[in-house]
């Protein structure tokens, strides 16, 4: 039977990927490109062929307002106003009068330079730079469909609403309800949108500083839109020569491991069994003494309750005092200063006092002394990164120390394919995106270990992505219906797992048998229209997953 040779819509859409990945590593090596000219024109064409999930309607006429959220979220305050974008390594502006410009979503130190130009600082990898690069990729499409809307010549004449929506973003004095709908009205038939779906929108966007902030991101991305068409005044991304330099070189990860490695020497604690956890910074620390921290109406409620309230950040009070428990039995902190954005938590279960703890049994034998170190979550090959250096033996007194490491296990969050937000994954190998590298490991977590936890949980491969910003449907079907029989995504397994076999079986720093375990949480389901990242985080849905996982890691490590 002769096969039909047409390629599918998945088979497009992972080279447009690989197409995306290949080109950005060249953009990368070359220094600078201009992402509306030629040379962003693959990836352009990349990004409008893939159409992610994540960007909704980029692929049409209209605008993107929930895709264009997202992105705005991850990206620092007023980047739509700079014509020049810079991506530097740490270079010293933490030193300068320029202030750090964090974005809400995502932790990386950015500073405005002047009117045009913005640096955003890299230190995480080249995922982060991927990641950045199609945020920006997508935000530039955007403005020049705005700019298709409003001009009507040559000369750059432009429509009524565009001159409406000048004069509002360009008044000084506060907008009133009245002017603000007017300005809205506008700007609704500037994006190809309807007022309703606007107004909808509008209060996402407002920040206290900038409360007509969605005015101010669409006039400024159309301004300059319109700046490139008729002037052909472009808009630069430059890679700084520091960083290019350095990238790949674990410059951050090695000053972090070492950190970690000198604290672990000095509390005397480097020749103990070492279990490494990577997970966030509240679930293990609230796990061991949330319970014997609180005391009346918290201590009543049910233990998942009291999970729930800590992970409010308004309940700065009830945080802090669990917090000050832990710091004051055992646990230290350490605040990272390298740049790699991963914090550590170290807790030596000799100091821990377990009796009114959820693992009261642990009091009578505590003769294995285990050492818990838990790391905050890495950023796609930063996981690689971090995680290679940080199981290389120290030096000390001129001969080298291997860290007795007994298990690592790895708690995430994850898209998943097959179930929704807050259902567990298991994996038992992982995938890397658009190569056929596979890495299969033996799993100490098991499907039969989580059961009776109310969640639902899968059990497959998952899928290590070069970037949650770049999946689409047909990709994500494919992997769910073949044989990969993948039921998850996200971006670091592969990573951790490439350091992992590397330390334990070709480089022997640390044991070869080494314990790991993998567990992941969905944060959305990608495949189901409208529950994607962009649909909005998983508020307390995600806290019963995590603390569910958390305990069985802790009773994994303390049976062992």
């Amino acid at each position: 039977m002769k096969k039909k040779h047409e390629r599918t819509r998945a088979q497009e859409s992972s080279s447009a990927i690989e197409r995306m990945y290949i080109t950005m590593r060249h953009l990368f090596n070359r220094g600078f490109y201009k992402p509306m000219g030629v040379s962003g024109e693959t990836l352009r064409e990349a990004l409008l062929l893939l159409r992610p999930e994540i960007y909704g309607s980029i692929g049409e006429e209209k605008a993107e307002l929930e895709g264009l959220l997202y992105v705005v979220d991850r990206l620092p305050q007023g980047i739509e106003e700079c014509t020049f974008i810079n991506l530097t390594s740490d270079e010293g502006y933490a030193n300068s009068h320029f202030k750090a410009i964090i974005p809400p979503k995502r932790r990386r130190n950015c500073y405005r330079i002047d009117d045009e130009q913005m640096n955003i600082e890299i230190t995480r990898g080249r995922s982060e730079i991927y990641d950045i690069l199609t945020h920006l990729t997508f935000i530039f499409v955007e403005s020049h469909k705005i700019s298709k809307r409003v001009i009507i010549d040559e000369e750059g004449t432009t429509v009524r609403d565009w001159q409406k929506l000048e004069n509002a973003v360009t008044s000084t004095k506060k907008l009133t309800q009245k002017e603000r709908e007017i300005a809205i009205t506008h700007t609704a038939n500037i994006l190809g949108r309807t007022f309703n779906e606007l107004t909808e929108a509008y209060p996402k966007f407002a920040t206290e500083s900038q409360p007509e902030r969605l005015l101010h991101i669409v006039y400024w991305l159309g301004k300059l839109a319109i700046e490139e068409t008729i002037n052909n005044n472009k808009r630069t991304i430059t890679f700084s020569p520091v960083l290019r330099e350095r990238l790949g070189h674990h410059i951050h990860g090695e000053a972090w491991a070492e950190t970690i490695k000198s604290a672990l020497h000095k509390n005397g604690l480097l020749e103990r069994p070492i279990h490494i956890i990577s997970a966030n910074m509240h679930s293990v620390m609230n796990s061991l003494f949330a319970k014997g921290t609180l005391k009346g109406a918290d201590a009543k409620k049910d233990i998942f309750q009291t999970y729930e309230a800590l992970s409010d950040s308004k309940n700065s009070t009830l945080r802090n005092k669990v917090e000050k428990s832990a710091l004051q039995n055992g646990m230290i902190l350490i605040k990272d200063s390298s740049g790699t954005n991963i914090d550590i938590q170290i807790f030596d279960t000799d100091k821990i006092n377990f009796s009114n703890s959820e693992f009261k049994y642990l009091e009578k034998e505590k003769d294995n002394k285990a050492v818990i170190f838990v790391m905050d979550y890495a950023f796609g090959e930063q996981a690689y990164e971090t995680l290679d250096e940080l199981l290389k033996p120290i030096n000390v007194d001129g001969k080298d120390v291997h860290l007795d490491v007994k298990s690592i296990s790895i708690m995430g969050k994850a898209g998943i394919l097959e179930g929704g937000k807050g259902d567990i994954m298991i994996p038992n190998a992982h995938i890397f995106e658009g190569t056929a590298d596979n890495y299969p490991f033996k799993n100490e977590l098991s499907k039969k270990d989580l059961l009776d936890c109310g969640v639902s949980v899968y059990e497959g491969t998952m899928v290590t992505v070069l970037g949650t910003s770049l999946q689409n449907k047909e990709i994500l079907k494919f992997f769910k219906n073949s044989t990969w029989n993948v039921i998850g995504l996200e971006m670091e397994g592969a990573h951790y797992q490439k350091a992992i076999q590397a330390a334990s079986k070709v480089r022997s720093s640390i044991n070869e048998d080494v314990k790991v375990r993998y567990a992941y949480y969905a944060s959305d389901n990608p495949l189901e229209t409208g529950s994607t990242l962009a649909s909005g985080g998983l508020g307390t849905s995600g806290v019963k997953p995590t603390y569910v996982i958390t305990k069985k890691i802790l009773e994994q490590i303390f049976n062992s």
